[in-house]
């Protein structure tokens, strides 16, 4: 079948092995000191391993590959769980866990307002000529972050227009989208929020190709929160 696959240039790759850890799946290996597809049908296609290149050796195109195959991913990886000790799923950002929060008594509780400007915020929904992004500072976020960090309308959303997605679930790359908000409008500044884990790295890297490919020169900054809800520095 024809699908998007990755593809990865070896004379780019430094054999750092950086892009076989983040592939949960399974479908990168080293391979005489480089970065080999090994099973196109281990791979998802949502390229969790782009961001976590530090030569630019992967790329995605588009060829004919086998079907993405979930339940072999899965068995392999329950596998591997076995003499591991760890969770049967290879996605870090699926892994279990409970926080004990130690939270003040308070014999009051003062009432939460919303920062939200505007609506729609679905990255895949906003339409590129809104209105409200004429001169407007962007803030685009993992949509996990506003859960893991408690004070995030008041440090985030303030003052800002809000775009939000998840880069392992939605369908596509926000790249395109991303990069026609930033072309067609009178944006000031751009400050991406997302999680600890690796998969949210393609929110990151499609915000920062957006930049490049708009030609303009526009402040951005990153700020990653940890999944207890910590900044992380």
């Amino acid at each position: 079948m024809l699908r998007k696959i990755i593809k990865i240039d070896e004379e780019k790759c430094n054999g750092c092995g950086a892009c076989a850890t983040a592939c949960h799946e399974g479908a990168i290996g080293m391979v005489d000191g480089k970065a080999k597809l090994l099973r196109d049908d281990y791979c998802d296609g949502l390229g969790d391993c782009l961001p976590a290149c530090p030569t630019g050796a992967i790329t995605f195109e588009v060829r004919e590959a086998l079907e993405y195959n979930e339940d072999a991913v899965k068995k392999a990886q329950a596998e591997k769980a076995k003499g591991s000790g760890k969770l049967p799923c290879g996605c870090l950002s699926a892994n279990s866990k409970t926080f004990v929060r130690n939270e003040p008594d308070l014999c009051f509780s003062a009432p939460v307002f919303s920062r939200l400007n505007q609506w729609p915020v679905q990255i895949k929904l906003v339409p590129v000529n809104a209105p409200y992004f004429d001169n407007a500072d962007l803030l685009i976020a993992a949509d996990c972050t506003a859960f893991s960090y408690g004070n995030f309308h008041n440090d985030f959303i303030k003052n800002r227009i809000t775009l939000i997605g998840c880069p392992k679930l939605d369908e596509g790359d926000y790249t395109e989208k991303l990069t026609q908000i930033i072309s067609n409008n009178n944006v000031k500044s751009v400050h991406i929020v997302r999680m600890e884990v690796p998969c949210c790295g393609g929110i990151e890297n499609a915000v920062k190709r957006a930049l490049m490919n708009s030609g303009k020169f526009i402040p951005w900054s990153v700020t990653t929160i940890t999944t207890d809800g910590r900044i992380l520095e």
